[in-house]
């Protein structure tokens, strides 16, 4: 009755709040013009205050009438103070800027969060912020976010190569990426150092490894969320980075500069980087042998760049586009090459007479891939997609909030591909499907959180509606001591084309939903044709001085995965196959943050199979046990020297063992086909245990150092070092079934950086 209580008033709070005024803004950092995330904001004297969201924005609603104080304050900048006055009926906007203190230790501050960890159900999600990202050892010199992706709770990476990484019993095609609101198909390199995104245009990312809230659809593991700066309103400025795997330039500046609080500012902000190992790699490294001699073949080209208005009350208007390219070769074996682009504009109003914040996007993107190994079947898959959103949040008293939206999306997608067998499958589609969700945050007492949510999500192309209800909640024991969960339901339409048979697969190709029917092992007709999965995720967080404790036990169940037909022999079998699977473990991380000291640890325990109809499977990605530990430690006066460290421990990947090869005669001419002197292709006998075996066991040992010289005011020089893998361990990447040939991850790699920042 409390609960529904609650609901009311809050729903019946808009007429209400005539009786009262509001206050609302923005938060700026003084130097770049930048929003602030996480900035606390109170009003002096009362219990009234608040957090910045991402947009750097807050809201404090039904204050009445009255003149105030308002104090705002972020770790590493000055507190400011802000007189407002309060009227009835009227809700105050303001612009605050920070500067930054005069010295700045560059602490991580883990005290910083408490507030946020109150108020905030935060289950399942990890937030990385600029800072964070350049802790850790950055191999060549330039920090990036799949580097430090990999360290997270949950997060199973294949290493060095192959730039896949798997979040709590999950496939990359059950993870959605996001960039300021666009899916982004591949994300990483297959050169798995590297993402393409470019990591001094990161504002924040945000890791949703399970659980998350009615506001993302359309995947049934996990979403990566990654925002970026809008560019320097002040300024121009700008970062020239040069090391042995890569080049970039970054640019950001005002094209029409912020001259005050109410004053207009137009920005832009552009990087390229282009990796040229593959010739880089024998001219730096030969003399260290293999695979240095022979070339290390990976080399991409990342672009972007985004133009933004932003207004002097708040309001942002970006158009933003990139095109990424990557390409390996591996000398006969296999030969990948994948292509991205796409344009995209978003948006961020807050009405003048309301409390509410609207946000909003439109884009549009490509992606196509192709592998050619030494079977010569080439496998192709590309898909062209829009997608449109709007979404609101309305603000009320004691951090209560109502979130809603809309969104739609149509992709093609073009695939083919050739079995095991030698039998080749093709499919090209077109889709629509249209999301909306509502989502309510209840502060009960101050001691419990509670967000009940509800999505519809409609596949147009398979007429398949899906009600998907999620629920999350907060417990505050104490100011130390924090209980969490969540649980909902979950489904997409994107299938994988990747095979479960290869011993590890770095080809990312899309499928979308069939639209005819489909039939399980068992003979019955599936009731529909979407991927549908069950969360449940339980926590506790506890933070002792400098210390931060959090374990998260996990459950995922897959009712329903839809997969490319291993068990097709003849073109008239079917395509297409039905799978379940369920995933299940535990996270522990302990964080500890103190001055010039910061420590991170991860043990991430997991469970993941599937069941075919026919038997009950390991994935490739079945990790049991994954340890993470990050330590950095900052020296000198100015804390400008910094020493740091990353061990990584997984045990064994299986895979599917091989038992022989044949040779598959063509018999498309019937009997009379010369099966006597014809020429047939190879074909593989694997074993009836899919991924009965394990690989061995994956370990590695990163150690960095980097200084910093300060030129002028605004310019400085960084000089790093580095060596990943430190002594030196063979970590198995990829296996040739056909020429049983074994491809490493990389050896001891020592590097040297230099970036100079302006």
């Amino acid at each position: 009755m409390r609960i529904l209580f609650l609901l009311v008033t809050l729903l019946s709070s808009v007429s209400v709040f005539a009786q009262s005024g509001g206050l609302k803004g923005f938060v700026y950092e003084e130097s770049t013009g930048e929003v602030i995330i996480g900035a606390t904001v109170n009003l002096k004297g009362t219990s009234r205050g608040g957090k910045t969201d991402v947009n750097g924005f807050f809201n404090l609603a039904k204050i009445p009438a009255g003149s105030y104080t308002l104090v705002v304050s972020f770790i590493g900048y000055e507190t400011v103070e802000k007189a407002v006055a309060i009227e009835a009926s009227q809700i105050i906007s303001v612009k605050v800027v920070l500067p930054k203190k005069s010295r700045d230790l560059k602490e991580v501050n883990v005290s910083a969060k408490k507030e946020e960890r109150k108020y905030e159900t935060k289950v399942g999600v990890t937030r990385i912020t600029p800072k964070e990202l350049k802790i850790l050892p950055s191999i060549g010199g330039e920090p990036d976010i799949a580097q430090f992706l990999q360290v997270m709770p949950g997060v199973i990476s294949t290493g060095d190569q192959g730039g896949q990484l798997y979040i709590r019993g999950g496939s990359p095609i059950q993870n959605k990426i996001l960039l300021d609101g666009m899916t982004i198909y591949n994300p990483f390199h297959s050169i798995g150092l590297y993402s393409v995104f470019e990591t001094d245009a990161i504002r924040n990312a945000d890791v949703h490894s399970g659980g998350f809230g009615a506001e993302f659809g359309d995947r049934t593991s996990a979403i990566v969320s990654v925002n970026t700066k809008d560019g320097n309103r002040k300024h121009h400025s700008g970062k020239v980075a040069v090391n042995p795997i890569l080049a970039k330039i970054f640019l950001e500046g005002p094209l029409l500069r912020d001259k005050g609080d109410t004053s207009t500012a137009i920005t832009y902000l552009a990087s390229i980087k282009h990796s040229y190992l593959k010739t880089s790699s024998p001219a730096l490294y030969g003399f260290m042998g293999e695979p240095y001699k022979s070339k290390l073949p990976y080399t991409f080209t990342d672009i972007y760049g985004k133009v933004s208005l932003n207004s002097g009350t708040g309001g942002k208007l970006s158009v933003f586009g990139f095109n990424f390219d990557d390409h390996v070769n591996f000398k006969n074996s296999s030969d990948l090459n994948w292509k991205s682009y796409g344009i995209g504009t978003n948006f961020v109003l807050t009405p003048a007479a309301s409390s509410s914040l609207i946000s909003g996007c439109f884009n549009y993107s490509s992606y196509a891939i192709s592998l050619v190994e030494a079977d010569n079947l080439p496998r192709e898959s590309n898909i062209n997609s829009f997608d449109a959103s709007v979404k609101g949040t309305a603000y009320f008293q004691d951090h209560n909030e109502l979130n809603y939206g809309v969104e739609l999306t149509g992709f093609k997608t073009g695939f083919q591909y050739y079995n095991y067998v030698g039998v080749r499958l093709e499919q090209n589609d077109y889709t629509t499907q249209i999301g909306g969700f509502m989502k309510l945050k209840l502060n009960i007492g101050d001691k419990l959180m509670f967000e009940p949510g509800l999505r519809l999500q409609y596949y147009a192309s398979i007429n398949v509606p899906r009600l998907e209800p999620r629920v999350a909640f907060k417990y505050n024991v104490s100011d130390h001591i924090r209980f969490k969960g969540s649980t909902g339901l979950y489904s997409q339409n994107l299938i994988s084309s990747k095979s479960d048979r290869d011993i590890v697969n770095f080809f990312t190709g899309f499928i979308t939903a069939p639209d005819f029917e489909i039939t399980k092992a068992d003979g019955s007709i599936a009731n529909n044709n979407i991927q549908k999965a069950v969360h449940a995720v339980f926590g506790i967080e506890a933070d002792y001085k400098d210390f931060d404790f959090t374990l998260e036990p996990w459950f995922k169940r897959f009712d329903q995965l839809i997969t490319i037909n291993r068990y097709k022999l003849l073109p008239s079998d079917p395509d297409f196959s039905i799978e379940k699977g369920k995933a299940y473990g535990a996270d522990f991380t302990l964080k500890y943050a103190k001055g010039r000291k910061y420590l991170w640890a991860v043990y991430s325990y997991g469970y993941v199979d599937r069941n075919d109809g026919y038997q009950t499977y390991p994935t490739p990605f079945d990790r049991r046990h994954n340890v993470n530990i990050l330590a950095a430690y900052a020296l000198g006066k100015k804390s400008d020297f910094e020493l740091s460290a990353r061990f990584n421990y997984g045990s064994a990947f299986p895979f599917t063992q091989t038992q022989g090869f044949i040779e598959q005669i063509d018999f498309s001419n019937g009997i009379s086909t010369d099966y006597l002197t014809q020429n047939g292709n190879l074909g593989i006998v694997y074993a009836k245990d899919i991924n009965g075996g394990r690989l061995s066991d994956y370990h590695r040992l990163d150690i960095a150092a980097k200084k910093r010289f300060q030129l002028k005011k605004r310019s400085s020089l960084e000089i790093s070092g580095s060596i990943s893998n430190a002594y030196n361990r063979q970590n198995i990447f990829y296996i040739d079934r056909v020429r049983n040939t074994r491809t490493y991850q990389l050896p001891i790699f020592p590097s040297l950086g230099v970036s100079l920042s302006f």
